[in-house]
């Protein structure tokens, strides 16, 4: 399952600690007086109760919990005797930093340091326990050049809050090596057996899962990890909600048992969550399932890392750095000769990037297994069901989709209607033919800025580069009328209730998210994300308002669309028990063939190339600069940026007064993606130049936004 390693932005080696200074100067003043006198004074200090240094490796070496970017580094301070044996690598102390006391971690202690002034002592040693580990730290800093940041915001989000209480309790007793899984369902798939005797024999394997529709995903998940626990190694594998986290830790649980395996969460509370991390680090147990905090889970000697459904923006951290859980574990895998394993219904365009470049190998079930296992999908327009209804374009709920409900119902199992989440900004395209309208400079989204000129009302302007588009043709049809795309709809439970009189109406949403549905008549109203788990799985689903999905300004609005498409209808029955699925959008467009096809591959290498075509990520990196106009032209004026750096914008944010101007703006820089490191550098290198300077001014940079626009 080995393959070449891709151009992909991998980090490169950890440099060599830094080496002890040599010379007198280097060296920590420990030589015994040459005098009498200095001999008496030595003796006066102690009895006065002065500080002495630790017998061996006086130094310690200490990343301070300072949010200045120009700080970013290890800074020395002399560790005293009595700190000695408790002052261990990894642990939290106090110091004392720039006049005032601040937390930070030991990294390292030495013999000798580089400062040639005096060294303040450690103020305390907050606790003994080395939460730091050198992988963890060597991990933060790859994670931090990656994407600009400071290897402090990557510890804030990788080690949990302190709790004395759990820290204090006996450690937990290391869990039984498991036995390895017998019989598993990766065999159904032709590369899915290979796959798990690579990772099974310590073999790293990098794959890209398309699992079927139906797939007991959470049980093959387990049957991964439970293979690696029996050789001896850990498993992180890492889900983006806590309905996917229950039914992954229950599935580990039936396979490990309950003490091999622990589900860090945020909300189990601080003093268990502490506790299960606690177990983690302290290699008591071998297998951690979590959500995305759970990416820097500290498992001893790891053999696999494995993230379920990668498009899903919860895996996206919105903290500084803001690192995306497919890339971070990706790091981790590259640094610690491990497998990784990318697994979901849908492909996103990284995971197709990763396979192209043969960095992984693709685990995909044959056709024949897929046909037999998919439900039947009819989008809503096609020439049958306009011959018998010609309002079916235009309906929002047309016949077909009506007699799929009735049909389910009647087969005694649960209908899902799927309806797009509220709150979409409106977005333009053309209003014939609706393809989203985009700049014809750089392929950014079209906007209306709103407010007026002195000949009318302003003319669309590009939210990338911000020029404006007053000549607007549509590249597909060559109309130049442009049109608001939908925006989800509204009473849709009332709306089925009153169609269906007498069937029980269940919503799933933001307010209350059900995780599963028992097996019997009812219709299921559930926002994309939020569809429980019916039992025996569901009659039929009803994936509504398509346009208002497809017409997002968002780069990945066909990949998300198909996303939540195929999470919604592998919930559903398969063709020859019954189950249909009906789309809410024409069967010309390419989220919807690939749906009917069930080949999200497909979409992915479609969707890749077209934007190696435009120059958008992942092909690229790119950028995000947001502030004020005179604080992100001054941030750009200083910062030297790569030669190959492409400046688009400025573009406006937020209201716009009648002088066309904006409290804050934002300016893109896109780079080829071999450049990405050089970026990162000069990025946070602008950004340490600012902190230097105390600029009070907000500035927020972000590299590989998940949204461009």
């Amino acid at each position: 399952m080995n393959g070449a390693t891709p151009l992909w932005d991998l980090p490169e080696p950890p440099p060599a600690p830094r080496k002890a200074g040599t010379g007198a100067a280097a060296t920590v003043n420990r030589a015994a007086p040459k005098s009498k006198a200095a001999a008496a004074k030595a003796a006066a200090a102690e009895r006065r109760g002065a500080q002495k240094p630790a017998p061996s490796e006086p130094v310690a070496r200490v990343i301070v919990d300072v949010p200045l970017a120009h700080l970013d580094r290890t800074f020395d301070y002399q560790v005293p005797e009595k700190f000695h044996e408790t002052a261990v690598p990894g642990c939290r102390v106090r110091v004392r930093f720039a006049g005032q006391l601040v937390d930070g971690f030991l990294l390292e202690r030495a013999d000798t340091t580089e400062h040639q002034g005096k060294l303040s002592f450690l103020d305390r040693v907050t606790s003994s326990e080395p939460v730091l580990g050198p992988q963890l730290a060597v991990l933060g800093r790859a994670v931090a050049q990656r994407y600009g940041g400071t290897l402090i915001d990557v510890l804030r989000l990788a080690i949990p809050p302190r709790h004395a209480k759990a820290e204090g309790e006996p450690p937990r007793d290391p869990a039984a090596v498991p036995e390895a899984p017998g019989q598993t369902g990766w065999t159904r798939y032709p590369a899915g057996g290979s796959f798990i005797e690579a990772v099974g024999s310590g073999r790293r394997a990098h794959a890209v899962w398309q699992a079927l529709p139906g797939e007991d995903w959470p049980r093959r998940l387990a049957e991964a990890a439970a293979t690696v626990a029996a050789a001896g190694r850990g498993a992180v594998l890492v889900v983006p909600d806590q309905r996917d986290l229950k039914r992954v830790h229950q599935a580990c649980v039936e396979l490990v048992g309950d003490e091999a395996v622990v589900a860090l969460t945020a909300e189990s509370g601080p003093a268990e969550r502490y506790r299960r991390w606690l177990a983690v680090s302290r290699g008591a147990v071998k297998v951690a399932v979590g959500t995305r905090a759970s990416m820097f889970a500290p498992v001893d000697n790891p053999g696999l890392f494995v993230v379920w459904d990668d498009g899903d923006d919860l895996h996206a951290d919105p903290h500084m750095p803001y690192p995306q859980v497919r890339d971070v574990l990706m790091v981790r895998a590259h640094a610690s000769n491990a497998s990784l394993l990318v697994a979901g219904f849908n492909r996103t365009a990284e995971a197709q990037l990763l396979v192209e470049t043969g960095w992984a190998h693709p685990i995909v079930a044959s056709r024949e297994d897929l046909r037999a296992r998919s439900p039947r999908i009819t989008p809503v327009g096609e020439d049958f069901d306009v011959a018998r209804d010609e309002a079916a374009k235009a309906a929002r709920l047309p016949s077909v989709a009506f007699e799929a409900a009735r049909q389910g119902l009647a087969a005694g199992a649960p209908v899902l209607v799927q309806v797009p989440r509220r709150g979409y900004v409106p977005a333009l395209a053309c209003g014939q033919c609706r393809t989203p309208a985009r700049c014809r400079r750089c392929a950014g989204p079209l906007v209306l800025p709103g407010g007026r000129d002195q000949d009318g009302p302003r003319a669309p302007h590009c939210r990338w580069c911000g020029v404006p588009e007053a000549g607007f043709r549509c590249p597909a049809c060559g109309s130049a009328r442009l049109r608001a795309v939908v925006i989800g709809a509204k009473r849709t439970a009332e709306e089925m209730g009153r169609a269906f009189p007498g069937i029980a109406v269940r919503t799933s949403g933001a307010t209350e998210v059900l995780a599963e549905v028992p097996a019997r008549p009812a219709l299921v109203v559930a926002t994309p994300g939020a569809e429980p788990v019916a039992e025996g799985g569901y009659g039929a689903a009803l994936l509504l308002d398509g346009w208002a999905l497809l017409g997002r300004q968002d780069l990945r609005a066909a990949e998300e669309t198909l996303r939540r498409w195929m999470a919604a209808a592998a919930l559903v029955r398969p063709g020859p028990e019954g189950g249909r699925v009906i789309v809410g959008a024409e069967a010309s467009l390419k989220p919807v063939q690939a749906l009917m096809r069930w080949d999200p591959a497909w979409h992915a290498s479609v969707e890749l190339g077209e934007r190696r075509e435009l120059g958008f990520p992942p092909a690229v990196r790119m950028a995000s600069v947001e502030g004020t106009p005179e604080t992100v032209a001054s941030y750009l004026d200083e910062t030297r940026l790569p030669d190959t750096a492409e400046l688009l914008g400025p573009v406006p944010l937020g209201e716009i007064d009648d002088e066309g101007r904006s409290e804050r703006e934002r300016m893109l820089i896109r780079v080829p993606r071999e450049g990405g490191r050089a970026l990162a550098a000069a990025l946070a290198s602008g950004q340490a130049v600012r902190s230097a300077r105390k600029e009070a001014e907000a500035l927020r940079v972000q590299l590989d936004p998940l949204e461009l626009i």
